[in-house]
């Protein structure tokens, strides 16, 4: 029997015993397997994979399209397993992947990683624990299924990237933890390139940078986070990232003053979330401005139409029916 490889982050790729597997061009019939693997742990029935996958179809023709889809997985994919242990566990109303069936997916193994270890702090973890978080970070090759935007795949690639972004910040508090500086900035980076706007991880490159000795590259590092913050959120940098800054302009940042107090737990869960307030109230601040400047302009353009409309009423009478302005939003509560 031979084994499936799977890669489902990046590009997706399926090989079995190092060879491509080819007769998987068919679109639907991708994103079915695909579903099924994600969602391995359980039968999937024939109705709810019909309607995920066809929903804009009525139910015959969406049952039939799938029906379809299963044959062109079978075909392509049963060649490589034995005959006697097909890919899938079908009947009238159920549909499973076999579980006989010998399938590596990069995902399981970084998902496996992720949930033995989701419950340890940083300083917790253990040398093996560590290596196998390096190990299946490596795994991360790119988002889950990139290049597809329905919207069972979005929501699945936003977690499999917060599980990677936590993965991450452990092993940089592991870093912190054990002093490994050049380890942290490592992960630190690839924290940012996944997510280039995350406050919370420019800071502790900051730190990082500043504890190596390095005081020039924590300088630089606060006026990315700067630059962007403005280009991907058009807010600015919460204070607590402002006083770091200045700690270390100032050549004022200490072990004494910040070590322990940034890497307890529940103090970095209220800066994340000071920081989340303090954004998203500069956000709001932005979207009343706009909606401010869109009501002008619509009150500008209704004088027109009105006054137009007194010399040509029966051309103009379309534009007299505008939309409804939406409500005004209400304003955060701020403490």
């Amino acid at each position: 029997m031979s084994s499936l490889h799977i890669t489902l982050f990046g590009r997706i790729h399926y090989t079995a015993d190092g060879q491509e597997v080819g007769g998987m061009e068919a679109r639907k019939a991708q994103e079915l397997l695909i579903y099924l693997l994600l969602h391995r742990t359980h039968p999937c029935t024939r109705d709810s994979l019909a309607t995920l996958l066809w929903g804009e179809r009525n139910d015959v023709q969406a049952r039939k399209y799938l029906r379809q889809a299963l044959w062109q997985l079978q075909s392509a994919l049963d060649h490589v397993c034995h005959p006697a242990v097909p890919l899938l566990h079908a009947d009238a109303e159920w549909v499973e992947l076999n579980p006989a069936v010998s399938i590596w997916l990069d995902v399981e193994e970084f998902e496996h990683a992720y949930t033995t270890t989701h419950r340890l702090e940083g300083n917790e973890l253990s040398p093996v624990q560590v290596d196998e978080l390096c190990r299946v970070v490596k795994l991360y090759q790119g988002e889950l299924l990139e290049g597809w935007y329905q919207d069972w795949c979005i929501i699945e690639r936003e977690r499999f990237q917060q599980m990677y972004l936590t993965v991450l910040d452990r092993l940089i508090a592991y870093a912190e933890h054990t002093q490994d500086y050049t380890f942290g900035i490592h992960y630190c980076e690839l924290a940012l390139r996944c997510d280039p706007a995350r406050e919370r991880t420019h800071r502790r490159l900051m730190r990082l940078h500043s504890r190596a000795g390095n005081r020039t590259a924590a300088l630089r590092q606060y006026e990315t986070c700067v630059a962007m913050l403005l280009r991907e959120l058009g807010v600015e940098p919460a204070k607590s990232t402002q006083s770091l800054y200045e700690q270390i302009r100032r050549d004022q940042f200490t072990e004494q003053n910040n070590n322990v107090l940034l890497m307890t737990p529940t103090y970095a869960d209220r800066a994340e979330l000071t920081d989340i307030l303090f954004q998203l109230g500069q956000i709001q601040t932005t979207l009343a401005q706009t909606l401010h400047q869109v009501q002008r302009e619509i009150a500008r353009v209704e004088t027109l139409v009105h006054l137009l409309a007194a010399d040509a009423p029966d051309a103009m009478l379309p534009l007299m029916h505008t939309p409804p302005l939406p409500k005004k939003p209400r304003t955060l509560m701020r403490r």
